[in-house]
């Protein structure tokens, strides 16, 4: 039997301030405040992991206590202005965390414990934050034996992005394991949102934000206006009745892709991203008829000084414009897909430098031109590499378990939801790891790329990397 209860972790002497919001906060403020309150949670940033052997109970809520103190974005509250502009962040010094508790029995088994706590994640996870009453961060833990068997975190979006999110769980994890909150805070001192605010409103920060937006409206101004033509919805012939009303999720699991996208990275002295990036890239020009592709690329940012180990959301959106994307696939290393791999990495070092900047400013400026009637580009593509975002001890733990079978395991494609219509999308595709697989997640507007169309993208993504491997192996 599983009985429920909350628990309350005191929180005080904390840092206290208030400021200018960053322009992360401010970016993910106005994507999620345009969004339905029904719709809002999607944009949660959340992850939940059985923990086999679990640590106890007070260790756990120990090291929340702890956590709290390390990391001002999660007792930090967002505030709007009178005339609902002018956001600013108020980080408190005290306040108390509701930790959701799902007891079960001391000898459950594993398979109860997990349906409990992915029951007790869905929860959470499934109602929106208000941001500007309370703390943007809800815990759920399944207690049997005293132990902590399994873990969810629920973080509003306006107080980490995925890495924010990684970040988080490390420290967490080390916290649990004994490592003593001043020892994490030497080694690494995270900086705080406050600080990074008083960054970018310093006379360095306006400077940084001015040159990279300027580069970002060169790229607008120059790369296509469209990259897909205008159809109309159901017209496919798969199209289904109401499917311009929805908007498909399609996952695709590859078992060989995950070793793949490696080999071809280290073949090309490239990251990884860049593999994926330039397969999108091909497959985007290939389904729609032209040489070029563009992408709007969500970017990491960690890489700039004193955000390393910042738990909190850094404004990050690049612009790639990639020329002659359309690639033949396994071409070898000097041409076809390895050349574009390594184009794309090169190109993608210019836009992630240009990443960081204020998203208001930036559509402000877009919104001028665009009245103005100045063709920009196509930002209709959206990629994001989410697969490093969590430490692998974490992942791990929350993975299926391995594939059977196959050697390695077989590809499969799931239609596992449909997303309310997103306007101003053609596609999101995110890249995911587990132990056992790469998964690429696209949802798409059916009136542009139907099911069939979804299909070919991703199979053709794999198939790209795929054969690239080969053949560098031959």
């Amino acid at each position: 039997m599983t009985t429920s209860r909350q628990l309350e972790i005191p929180f005080a002497d904390g840092r206290s301030g208030s400021g200018p919001a960053t322009w992360g906060q401010r970016a993910i403020w106005d994507i999620v405040n345009r969004l339905t309150p029904a719709d809002r949670p999607r944009f949660n940033i959340t992850t939940a992991a059985p923990l086999d052997p679990g640590p106890p109970l007070p260790a756990v809520l120990d090291a929340l206590g702890h956590l709290l103190h390390l990391h001002d974005s999660l007792h930090t509250r967002l505030r709007p202005g009178p005339d609902g502009t002018g956001l600013r962040q108020i980080v408190d010094p005290a306040g108390l965390l509701t930790v959701h508790v799902r007891d079960c029995a001391a000898d459950a088994e594993a398979d109860e414990l997990c349906a409990t706590g992915a029951e007790l994640h869905a929860q959470l996870a499934g109602r929106p934050f208000d941001c500007t009453t309370g703390w943007p961060i809800r815990v759920g833990l399944v207690v049997a034996g005293g132990q902590v068997r399994y873990i969810s975190l629920v973080l509003s979006h306006t107080a980490v992005d995925g890495t924010g999110m990684g970040l988080l769980v490390r420290d967490l994890s080390e916290l649990v394991a004994g490592t003593g909150p001043d020892a994490i805070r030497a080694a690494r001192s995270p900086q705080q949102p406050l600080e990074e605010a008083e960054f970018q409103t310093s006379e360095r920060g306006l400077k940084r934000d001015a040159n990279a937006r300027a580069h970002t409206l060169r790229k607008l101004r120059t790369a296509p206006p469209r990259l897909f033509p205008p159809t109309t919805a159901g017209t496919g012939t798969d199209a289904e009745p109401g499917a311009a009303e929805r908007f498909p999720n399609a996952v695709l699991s590859s078992p060989a892709l995950l070793r793949a996208v490696d080999t071809v990275a280290a073949a090309h002295r490239t990251g990884s991203s860049a593999v994926l990036v330039a397969a999108a890239a091909a497959m985007t020009a290939r389904l729609a008829g032209r040489s070029d592709a563009v992408l709007q690329v969500v970017v990491n940012n960690r890489f700039l000084s004193g955000l390393t180990d910042a738990v909190s959301v850094v404004a990050g959106d690049a612009l790639l414009h990639l020329t002659d994307a359309d690639v033949d696939a396994g071409a070898g290393a000097d041409s076809g897909f390895g050349a574009a791999v390594r184009r794309t990495h090169a190109a993608s070092i210019a836009a992630y430098r240009h990443a960081y900047h204020d998203r208001r400013l930036l559509d402000a400026e877009i919104e001028r031109l665009t009245a103005e009637q100045v063709p920009l580009a196509d930002r209709s593509c959206v990629f994001n590499d989410t697969r490093d975002l969590l430490p692998s001890s974490l992942a791990a733990q929350a993975a299926p378990a391995a594939p059977t079978g196959d050697e390695g395991g077989r590809t499969t494609l799931s239609w596992p939801v449909d997303f309310d219509p997103r306007p101003g999308l053609t596609y999101a595709l995110d890249a995911l790891r587990t132990p056992t697989a790469l998964q690429l997640a696209m949802t798409a507007d059916p009136a542009v790329l139907p099911r069939s169309a979804m299909e070919r993208f991703l199979y053709g993504i794999e198939e790209l990397v795929l054969a690239e491997e080969r053949s560098l192996q031959a």
